[in-house]
């Protein structure tokens, strides 16, 4: 999917926007338990095969869906459906069972994944060999019982938070997304609206594994599906294979205190951009590094002060730079942004700030359209906001958040302290603190009880997922993970950079379960 990150963030930012206690956080689930009060397991659906929708076909790929329980602990109960779709092995000598993936988000659509795999990243052919390739639209996004908060482009085109000034802007941001959480909770899938979370998902997980007739699964997990990857391995250790996670978000997931790690984030990855405008005099942005990283705080002042003639303010071009550091690709349209601000120029029209087809541009970025233009394709019916919407079921479920405005305004003022240039931002109050729904039950906890069968990808340098969230997660699984760090900047690892080093140890890992002795620390591309 394709966005211009740009524009939602200046329509967001130029639009018209009006000026309780915490709750405490509930015990985690133990790992290896499936569900704390639920059952284990519940009967397993059924998948029939056939065509995919024209708007995910693809040579090979085939499409079903399967009935799950709306809520676990009823297992008899109201039902949703689940879409799911296979890239089946062509050549059965060598198949060995299947791997599962997951395109992060929370709320990517995912059954174009497994083609595109095949076709874009050039999954290795004897992989594809290994393993039936599975793609799912998680409950709650796409075509698997899709929920919506009715939400225009304008009202909340992003979860990341938005910059906050100071106290009185956390304010007034409380009052704009209190008014997103109402939405949510006021809407015609508010019914789904509790059951939409990661260990739901998890469930989900294991009742295609059973449908599918296997009696474990292989998984590949980008971004928030690290965290899904976790969570699974964690409920059910003992179906499970080899599960590689690339970008990962930490043991918790995407709860606030990943949010505030925004703030860290972009600290760890703008000094590439900054070299790469630095070594590029026509942008005029500065002749080293620190001069453009001083850049950015006077064009931010400057804006804080007074709106560009084409609407971008302040805290629009905070996060028109904090979306673009995703990809290297994206850093040249991001430093002729910054020169046309610079200039009092027009903003250009990004030509492509996303990354590649095969996920969202970024883990909280609806596509201009992309989502109901997929569905009109397909003649099914999906929500406009339902990426924007499944990611705020899923985060806000996920874990108990703050409720207390306050809080977020102390926290901002810290971050602004600690992580200057995107701190108060990442720390910033979100539709979370006032979500309808109280979490249904704990997190599950990630230890190191189980099989060792995971290895961890990480860039170094990753302001949507940082090093420090990827170090968490691997402390957590103990024995049980292995971690392959790369030196380089940017969002996602596998076959997407052009490292040989952290590509071979993860492709060796699927194809043979074999992980390095110990933690291993790859070069440059």
């Amino acid at each position: 999917m394709r966005v211009s990150v740009l524009t939602i963030a200046v329509a967001l930012l130029a639009a018209a926007v009006a000026p309780a206690t915490a709750s405490s956080a509930p015990a985690s689930i133990p790992s290896g338990t499936a569900t704390a009060a639920t059952p284990a397991t519940a009967p397993a659906g059924t998948l029939d095969w056939g065509d995919c929708p024209e708007a995910v076909a693809a040579p090979g790929l085939e499409c079903g869906t399967i009935d799950v329980p709306l809520d676990y602990a009823e297992p008899d109960g109201r039902t949703i459906e689940v879409a799911v779709s296979r890239l089946s092995s062509t050549n059965p000598d060598a198949r060995r069972g299947v791997l599962l993936t997951n395109t992060g988000g929370p709320g990517g659509e995912g059954l174009a994944y497994p083609a595109g795999l095949r076709d874009v990243l050039k999954l290795p052919q004897d992989l594809l060999d290994q393993y039936d390739v599975i793609g799912m639209d998680p409950r709650g996004v796409g075509r698997s019982t899709p929920v919506t908060c009715d939400l225009t482009p304008l009202e909340h085109p992003t979860n990341i938070p938005m910059y906050a000034g100071g106290a009185a802007d956390v304010r007034t941001e409380a009052t704009r997304v209190a008014d997103v959480a109402e939405k949510c909770g006021s809407s015609s899938t508010a019914w789904l609206l509790p059951h939409i979370t990661t260990a739901n998902t998890a469930r989900d997980m294991d009742q295609v594994r059973a449908a599918l007739g296997e009696e474990k699964v292989s998984y590949f997990g980008i971004s928030y599906g690290t965290y899904l990857g976790s969570v699974y391995t964690s409920m059910f250790p003992e179906r499970s294979d080899r599960f590689l996670l690339d970008s990962a978000t930490g043991p918790g997931g995407w709860d606030s205190s990943f949010s505030r790690m925004f703030g860290q984030g972009v600290e760890d990855r703008f000094p590439d951009f900054a070299r790469f405008a630095a070594d590029r005099p026509e942008y005029g942005l500065g002749d080293t590094p620190r001069q453009v990283r001083a850049t950015y705080f006077e064009l931010a002042a400057r804006l804080d002060r007074e709106p560009s003639p084409d609407g971008y303010t302040g805290a629009a071009f905070r996060f028109a730079t904090f979306a673009a550091l995703y990809y290297d690709s994206s850093l040249p349209g991001l430093a002729e942004t910054w020169r046309a601000l610079d200039r009092g120029e027009p903003v250009p029209v990004p030509g492509e700030l996303a990354g590649p087809t095969t996920e969202p541009a970024a883990p909280s970025t609806p596509a201009d359209g992309a989502t109901a233009a997929a569905a009109e394709a397909a003649d099914v019916e999906i929500p406009a906001d339902n990426y924007i919407a499944s990611q705020l079921h899923v985060i806000c479920n996920d874990s108990d958040w703050p409720e207390q405005v306050w809080r977020y305004q102390l926290n901002v003022a810290i971050d602004r302290i600690r992580y200057p240039m995107f701190g108060a931002a990442g720390a910033n109050i979100t539709p979370c603190a006032f979500w309808p729904s109280e979490p249904t039950e704990p997190q599950v906890e990630i230890t190191d009880d189980g099989p060792s069968n995971v290895l961890i990808l990480q860039n170094l340098r990753d302001q949507a997922t940082p090093l420090s969230g990827a170090k968490a997660l691997r402390a957590a699984f103990g024995d049980r993970a292995r971690m392959v760090t790369a030196d380089q900047g940017g969002h996602l690892s596998y076959l997407r950079l052009g490292n040989d080093c952290a590509d071979d140890l993860a492709t060796a890992f699927l194809r043979t379960g074999e992980r390095p002795d110990s933690d291993v620390a790859c070069g440059a591309p």
